[in-house]
């Protein structure tokens, strides 16, 4: 794959992730700024490395099975893996402007 194929690809996996929502809050996980990573590999393999609101969120495992199934389902994605980490912990100010706004926290 080409630098531009590579970088489509990963655009395109942005606006899949625009699409996941935590159900305990009305934002994308993009926009919430719970996405820290994203790595797509020219084998096809997406790799994500995402955090959540909280160490506890009860909605663990089913926002990361979303996460997974929705980037499996982009053009060019092969495989995908999920990593949840902690570090750094989120807080608000790694949510974007329009997140913010959205959740009336401006």
């Amino acid at each position: 794959m080409t630098p531009e194929e590579i970088l489509q690809v990963e655009k395109d996996i942005v606006a899949t992730l625009k699409n996941v929502y935590d159900p305990e809050i009305p934002v994308n996980i993009y926009d919430l700024g719970l996405v820290y990573e994203i790595d797509y590999e020219p084998d096809g393999t997406a790799n994500i490395r995402m955090t959540l609101t909280a160490p506890n969120c009860p909605m663990a495992d089913m926002l990361v099975e979303d996460v997974h199934t929705q980037v499996a389902k982009v053009k060019g994605v092969k495989a995908v893996n999920v990593t949840l980490t902690f570090d750094p912990v989120w807080d608000q100010s790694m949510m974007t402007e329009e997140a913010r706004l959205e959740l009336n926290l401006m």
